[in-house]
C-alpha cells in the first residue's frame, strides 16, 4: 500500500499540467517551505540531526531534529498538525505535506529492492 502510495503521489499532486516536476517541487519545499528548510533540523532526507550542543545549569545538553523518513504518513501528517514546542508551525496545504512525504520517501522502492535476495544468483 505504502509503494502504491508514493508511486499514485505525483499523479495526484501534479494531474495538471506544471513547470516543474514533483520531486522538484518537494525537494524546493522541503527545503524552503515556509523560510526555514526541514534539512536543517532533521538532515537532508529525513534521517535526524544534531541542531546544537549546549550547556544548561553545568550539564551538557543536545538539541537535535529526530528522524521523519521512518514515519508513516499518518503519523507524518499528525505531527505536522501538532504544535511541538521547538518545531516552526508552518501551515502548509495537504497537498504540500503530501509532497513532502513523496520527497523523504522517493527512494523507498529502490531500498526494498535492494533488499530483496536475488533470486538470478545461484547459490
Amino acid at each position: 500500500m505504502k509503494t502504491m502510495l508514493i508511486l499514485m503521489l505525483p499523479l495526484l499532486l501534479f494531474s495538471k499540467s506544471s513547470f516543474i516536476t514533483p520531486a522538484e517541487y518537494a525537494s524546493q519545499l522541503y527545503k524552503n517551505p515556509r523560510g526555514i528548510g526541514c534539512q536543517n533540523c532533521h538532515g537532508e532526507h529525513g534521517e535526524g540531526r544534531i541542531v546544537a550542543r549546549y550547556m544548561h545549569k553545568k550539564e551538557k545538553m543536545i538539541f537535535e531534529g529526530p528522524a521523519i523518513n521512518t514515519l508513516e504518513f499518518k503519523e507524518f501528517y499528525k505531527a505536522l498538525n501538532e504544535r511541538k514546542s521547538a518545531m516552526p508551525r508552518y501551515f502548509l496545504t495537504d497537498k504540500e505535506i503530501k509532497a513532502l512525504y513523496f520527497y523523504l520517501h522517493k527512494d523507498d522502492k529502490k531500498k526494498d529492492e535492494k533488499k530483496k535476495p536475488n533470486k538470478d544468483v545461484k547459490k
